[in-house]
């Protein structure tokens, strides 16, 4: 049987490969990339559209927007990257018919909560 000390070896050397391969993975679709923006570019230029250093630029510009990570969401002013995303809850009062009035919902929730107090001393004096 396989020490502890394998299995976290194991662990870190396919954790090895999977970076390397991704590495691989990325640069062949960024070299991809390349090549289309470039065809696109070269194109741009055939047709009047720009000039060569602004074909060049814009291939750069295309590749370094590319290497950047991608936001997913709105990042709040002032967060920096170390701070995990702030999540907002906001509370939504949807209206209808079948809704009881706010009190009745509170002494409901009180009453559940009560009932789940009593339920749990009862399991703890049976221990």
């Amino acid at each position: 049987m396989p020490g502890f000390g394998d299995i976290v070896q194991k662990a870190f050397y396919l954790g090895v490969g999977l970076a390397s391969y991704a590495g691989e993975k990325a640069g062949g679709k960024l070299a991809e990339l390349r090549s289309q923006v470039q065809k696109l570019a070269d194109e741009m230029v055939a047709r009047g559209e720009m000039n060569t250093e602004e074909a060049r630029r814009f291939v750069e510009d295309m590749m370094r927007q590319a290497q950047q990570p991608q936001e997913t969401g709105e990042t709040s002013a002032g967060a920096s990257d170390s701070e995990p995303r702030r999540i907002e809850i906001l509370d939504v009062e949807e209206e209808s018919t079948d809704e009881k009035p706010p009190q009745e919902n509170v002494k409901n929730l009180r009453d559940q909560v009560q009932e789940l107090k009593e339920q749990l001393e009862k399991l703890k004096r049976e221990q």
